[in-house]
């Protein structure tokens, strides 16, 4: 999910003129966003901090309640990426003003979505919301952080199975977010331990171990 992509607010400032100019908060922005995310997933707290600050101040310029709800949505949404399932203390706040389609996101990350709500999703989520499970269901997202926040998701609600797993370890291992990495695969050597499979559960620790060095 990009909640700051804007587009229907760009095209209606691009009416005022040929050439619209889009307005410094939304550049900042979306910079920001990203910023935030990359840095939050590789585990650089303090980068991540500063960029979300900086996030939450130019959407809060618009006085628009569905934009902060989506800055706070940003924040939820890389936290369940990683394996923190905390309450998304920020977006409750914001709840009572909030769009609709922010509530049914905010509800499907913390594992309690509706059927009524799914459709309300980004299209990328509403297989897996529906209750297409499984490691193919995640697989077929495209863009990585979607992938894994659905993957957060499904095992949140206990309906990950060890494909799901191998698909966001993967995922996370492919963009080099170390954060990310270790989450899942602590996940994986804690099902592994559980069933037994020492070796496999030990194998996956090493992993962690070479994720955790410090540069």
């Amino acid at each position: 999910m990009k909640p700051l992509a804007l587009l229907m607010l760009v095209l209606a400032l691009a009416a005022c003129g040929s050439k619209p100019r889009q307005p410094d908060w939304l550049m900042n922005a979306d910079g920001e966003q990203d910023r935030f995310e990359r840095a939050f997933l590789k585990g650089d707290d303090k980068v991540a901090a500063s960029e979300f600050t900086r996030l939450r101040q130019d959407v809060a310029s618009t006085g628009q309640p569905g934009l902060a709800a989506r800055a706070e949505l940003t924040r939820c949404a890389v936290r369940v990426a990683s394996l923190d399932f905390q309450p998304c203390a920020g977006f409750e706040p914001l709840r009572a003003d909030a769009p609709d389609a922010e509530r049914a996101y905010a509800d499907f990350l913390a594992g309690v979505v509706t059927p009524e709500q799914v459709k309300l999703l980004p299209e990328a989520y509403r297989g897996v919301a529906g209750g297409a499970g499984g490691g193919a269901a995640v697989k077929g997202i495209k863009e990585p952080l979607s992938r894994l926040v659905a993957a957060g998701v499904l095992l949140r609600t206990g309906k990950a199975d060890p494909e799901v797993l191998q698909v966001a370890s993967d995922t996370a291992s492919e963009q080099g977010w170390r954060r990310a990495v270790l989450a899942w695969l602590g996940a994986q050597a804690m099902r592994a331990e559980q069933a037994g499979a020492t070796e496999e559960a030990a194998r996956l620790r090493r992993r962690m171990e070479i994720a955790a060095q410090e540069r």
